[in-house]
């Protein structure tokens, strides 16, 4: 019953929204949850019979399964886009998540290294040794762009602008 609109929104997100391929697996094990919930009522519904109230139990059930508060959010990210779609493709009239808030996420700032934990790091590497050179090129690289290593490691020769002074990054989600 799900199928067509399943394989519907994964063309839309593959082809409208450019989505890396991580992301549109995430997108569609979204929907693939509320369907698994769906089938277990004794009529399941169609995408044109959800509303915000069905909506709403389905949240309260994925959090009883103990997911993270973020997890939550990512799924119910998931279930937004897809009746974006529904939306869009005339598929249902009126968007039942439009009410929906995700649960709220306890944001902690990540762990950085202090200008003289970075100066001291650089200072310990061995630039008698062949790869010493290289080392500290990847430590000022990932230090004064900003890097992760991912990003770094994944640069090629022909990402590098040395006399413009830039660097051009292929980051999370293939994004420039």
């Amino acid at each position: 019953m799900w199928e067509p609109y399943k394989k519907g929104y994964k063309a839309w997100l593959q082809l409208e929204r450019s989505l890396s391929d991580h992301s549109v697996e995430a997108y569609c094990r979204d929907i693939e949850l509320l369907t698994r919930y769906l089938q277990l009522q004794t009529d399941p519904p169609r995408p044109t019979d959800i509303n915000s109230e069905s909506l709403r139990l389905f949240i309260h059930w994925i959090a009883e399964m103990g997911l993270s508060a973020s997890s939550q959010s990512r799924i119910i990210s998931g279930i937004k886009s897809f009746f974006r779609y529904c939306v869009l493709e005339q598929i249902v009239e009126a968007d039942p998540t439009s009410l929906l808030e995700a649960p709220k996420q306890k944001r902690t700032l990540p762990d950085t290294l202090s200008f003289e934990e970075i100066e001291s790091m650089i200072a310990a590497i061995d630039l008698s040794k062949p790869e010493g050179t290289r080392n500290k090129a990847m430590l000022e690289t990932l230090y004064s762009c900003g890097l992760r290593v991912s990003e770094l490691t994944g640069l090629r020769l022909t990402q590098v602008h040395a006399e413009e002074g830039f660097v051009q990054v292929v980051g999370k989600g293939n994004k420039e």
